[in-house]
C-alpha cells in the first residue's frame, strides 16, 4: 500500500495519481496542500522538507518526494509493460528523455506563466501581453512534440510510456482553459487518444474550480 500526500487538483499530483492507476498499484491519498494544510507541519516537513506536494510512502520504505524521482520509482519497481518503462538501458533512456524534456519544457513553461496567470490572477490584474508571449513559448515546445507525433502514436515512440504522463498531464488544462490555441493537429489528435484512458479521465481531467481567483 503507498500512501500519497498531495491534492487532487495538484497538477504533480495528478501525473502521480495517474501512473499509480495506469500501474494497479494500490494507494491510500491524504489531501494536503494549499488549503488543506498539512504540509507545513513538522511532521509533513520531516518526511519531506520542502513542505510541498506530492509525497509518497511505499510501505516501510522512506519517503520520496519531487515528482520526476517518484514517477521513475513507481515504473522501475512496478512496471510490467517493458515499453512503459524498458529494462535496457537504451531503450529506457529515450523513455526517460522525452520525460525530462515533458518536465522542463512543457510542464514548467504552462504550469505557472499561464495556467496561474489565466485562473489565480483576476481579470483587471492579468498582464496579457506576457500571457500571450508564454503562451507562444509554450506552445514553441509543443511544435517538437507536433512534429515526433506525426510519425509516433505516442511522445517516445509507438507505444504508451511514462512520458506520456510527464507530457500529457499538462494538456486537459491547457484544451480546457480560455486562450487561444495554435492548430497543432498531431497534439490535438493525440489528446483524443490520451483522453480516452480512465486512469486520465479519473485523475487528471478533474475540476480546478478550487484553484479559481474570483475575487
Amino acid at each position: 500500500m503507498i500512501t500519497v500526500w498531495g491534492r487532487r487538483s495538484s497538477s504533480n499530483v495528478q501525473a502521480l495519481m495517474w501512473c499509480i492507476e495506469e500501474l494497479g498499484i494500490d494507494y491510500k491519498r491524504i489531501d494536503a496542500g494549499f488549503h488543506y494544510g498539512v504540509v507545513e507541519t513538522e511532521q509533513y516537513k520531516a518526511i519531506n522538507p520542502n513542505a510541498t506536494v506530492p509525497t509518497i510512502q511505499d510501505g516501510e520504505n522512506p519517503p520520496l518526494w519531487e515528482t520526476g524521482a517518484i514517477l521513475r520509482y513507481l515504473a522501475g519497481h512496478y512496471a510490467k509493460d517493458e515499453f512503459f518503462w524498458p529494462i535496457d538501458p537504451k531503450n529506457r533512456a529515450i523513455i526517460d528523455q522525452w520525460a525530462e524534456w515533458s518536465k522542463l519544457n512543457v510542464a514548467l513553461k504552462f504550469t505557472s506563466p499561464i495556467f496561474w496567470q489565466v485562473i489565480r490572477t483576476p481579470t483587471d490584474r492579468q498582464d496579457l501581453a506576457k500571457i500571450k508571449q508564454a503562451i507562444f513559448e509554450f506552445e514553441s515546445a509543443l511544435a517538437i512534440a507536433e512534429q515526433q507525433l506525426q510519425t509516433h502514436s505516442y511522445l517516445a515512440g509507438q507505444h504508451f510510456s511514462l512520458a506520456d504522463i510527464q507530457f500529457a498531464h499538462v494538456l486537459f488544462r491547457y484544451y480546457d482553459i480560455p486562450i487561444e490555441r495554435a492548430p497543432l493537429a498531431a497534439v490535438a489528435e493525440y489528446y483524443q487518444r490520451i483522453s480516452s484512458r480512465k486512469p486520465f479521465l479519473q485523475h487528471v481531467a478533474v475540476s480546478y474550480s478550487e484553484l479559481v481567483n474570483t475575487k
